[in-house]
């Protein structure tokens, strides 16, 4: 359980570190990994960054809430497309295991997250 970092510098970078599911830490627990932040010159907060496996849950949950809340394997084809195509743009597909994971969360085969991503690549201009 991590402690409540009271700064305003943590306030205000709430909704950001919420959104990549980091942490903020009180200076005197910071860790050689965390980043150290800085406020009007002075070290204020440590941030403590997720894990890459985490990260990839938190971009599943992500893609089910801009597709109106619906499980993503009940989008359709087109949908589901859409769905590999932003994962690919913030870069799923280089955590290991990432094609595995994103095809059992579209009720999809890897071959087939394969051919999206094919597909996707072939529709790009060179």
């Amino acid at each position: 359980m991590t402690e409540h970092v009271d700064h305003p510098l943590a306030t205000a970078l709430k909704p950001l570190l919420d959104a990549v599911g980091a942490t903020p830490v009180p200076l005197d627990g910071a860790r050689p990994e965390d980043v150290v932040l800085e406020w009007e010159g002075t070290p204020a907060l440590a941030v403590r960054l997720p894990h890459l496996s985490s990260a990839l849950d938190r971009l599943l949950a992500e893609m089910a809430r801009q597709f109106d809340g619906r499980p993503l394997a009940e989008l359709d084809r087109l949908e589901k497309q859409r769905v590999v195509a932003l994962l690919e743009e913030r870069g799923a597909f280089t955590v290991r295991h990432g094609v595995e994971t994103v095809a059992s969360a579209l009720g999809v085969s890897r071959f087939t997250v394969y051919n999206y991503l094919n597909r996707q690549d072939g529709s790009k201009p060179s």
